[in-house]
This record gives C-alpha cells, structure tokens and sequence, in this order.
C-alpha cells in the first residue's frame, strides 16, 4: 500500500499543481492584454513574474522528492480558465470586463490558495522541511494576490463598472 500512501498522495497533488500554474502562464498574459485599467494590467504582469517563480520552486520540490517534474491533467483549473475566457469574449470593450477579469482571476487565486494549504500541511505532516518552506512562500504570494485583487476591485473597478 505504500503507491497510496500520503507521499504518494503529496506527489499526486504536487502534479496537480504544476500542471495548473504552467496553465496559468499561458492564460495571464491574455488576461493582461484584455484588462482595461492599468492597474490590473500590472498586477497580472506582476503575477505572471511570480508565477514563473512559482513554477521553478515546483520543480525544486519535486527535485527534494527525486522526481521529475511532470504535471497532470487539473480539469478543475481548466474549467476555472475555461469561464475567465467566456468572461473575456461576453465583456470584452464592456465596463464590467475589468471586474469579471478578477473575478476570473480570483476564482484561479483561491484554487491555489486550497492546493497549496493542502501541500503545506502534507509537507509538514510527511517532514519535507525543504519543501515546505517553497511551498510557504508560494502561498503568501498566492493570498497577497488575491488580497491585491479585491482591494483593486473594491477600490477602482467594481465602481467604474457599476
């Protein structure tokens, strides 16, 4: 039973994981070119920075682990993607189109936030000190996003677009 184990289990979702973020970096640099505000064009540019970052200390963890780095299918994050372009096509040139943006954008940051805080806590469960540390500073930058996010939205473009 050792396959199945939470090893086993911390590979599985660090797959996940992996093939969710690299799906990030094909989908904000649209998201970028689509935003309205400068602001937000610059807060997408800023996380497409961080997320490469993210992607890298991925690759480290699974370099702690003496795997390869390899993604699997996340058919919840394509989904996510899937409704941030049928946001961009319905809105786009519309008032609301920034504030669907980070919706979007919000949904991506809170399903990385539940996948991270899942690896932390099997990272430390499994005694991955290593990996749990790449996989903290990973989440703060992913709750600081978020948090970026909705001041953006509360401060300047939901009210734009009401």
């Amino acid at each position: 039973m050792a396959d199945k184990d939470l090893k086993a289990l911390f590979l599985h979702q660090l797959k996940d994981t992996y093939f969710a973020e690299n799906a990030i970096l094909k989908a904000l640099p649209q998201m970028a070119e689509a935003a309205q505000a400068e602001e937000l064009k610059g807060a997408f540019a800023v996380h497409l920075k961080e997320t490469e970052g993210q992607v890298k200390r991925l690759e480290k963890v699974f370099q702690l682990l003496g795997e390869k780095p390899a993604g699997i299918e996340c058919k919840a994050i394509q989904g996510i993607i899937e409704e941030g372009q049928e946001i961009l096509q319905e809105f786009s040139g519309g008032e609301a189109l920034d504030a669907g943006l980070i919706a979007a954008a919000q949904a991506v940051e809170h399903y990385e936030i539940t996948r991270y805080g899942t690896l932390l806590a099997w990272a430390k469960q499994l005694g991955l000190s290593e990996a749990e540390e790449l996989i903290q500073e990973t989440l703060v930058e992913e709750e600081n996003t978020d948090q970026i996010l909705s001041e953006l939205a509360e401060d300047a473009i939901n009210p734009a677009a009401a």
